[in-house]
């Protein structure tokens, strides 16, 4: 008799965590919750942010400019992960879309601030910088959970098949 393991799995076996959470109440919660900061910063950079900046003294400038460059692209990053995945949510897209999406806009790594020169920003932008490094870091433990979501199964033969080809082979001689 031929050895064979009867306990194999196939894809049914897995849920699919990607398809679950951007269905749920939760990925819509942190859906309004990015794209809110989004347009909150948006409206501080290009409002009271502008105010605040001629504030500051001229050493805190540099940093002011550099922090609110790494605010803008922290939250792009966010708000393209967002849209992609309610994309998908939608069916607007499918997963290998989604993946390919994925590969233009990449989620890093965010940069820690300069702790001599972050006290140096106004505390608004501070708090705004603290908020989107939160979800942005959020944000990549999702991606990582919903890229690395499937192991891949064990490919075992099942064992009907198994005495199906026991079968014809018995039948062919």
């Amino acid at each position: 008799m031929i050895g064979f393991d009867v306990t194999f799995r196939d894809e049914r076996d897995w849920v699919d965590f990607g398809r679950t959470y951007v269905g749920s109440e939760a990925f819509r919660v942190l859906f309004r919750e990015g794209m809110a900061l989004v347009e909150e910063t948006a409206a501080y950079l290009d409002g009271d942010g502008r105010e605040e900046s001629r504030l500051i003294s001229r050493d805190a400038t540099l940093s002011y400019a550099s922090e609110s460059m790494r605010l803008t692209t922290l939250l792009m990053q966010v708000a393209s992960w967002l849209l992609v995945q309610r994309a998908v949510s939608e069916g607007e897209l499918t997963a290998a879309q989604a993946l390919q999406e994925k590969n233009r806009v990449r989620l890093a790594a965010a940069e820690a601030p300069k702790p001599d020169s972050f006290s140096l920003l106004p505390v608004r932008l501070q708090d705004l910088v603290l908020r989107t490094r939160r979800l942005h870091a959020r944000i990549l433990h999702l991606d990582g959970l919903i890229s690395d979501d499937r192991p891949m199964p064990k490919p075992l033969e099942s064992p009907v098949a198994a005495q199906q080809g026991l079968l014809r082979s018995a039948f062919q001689r």
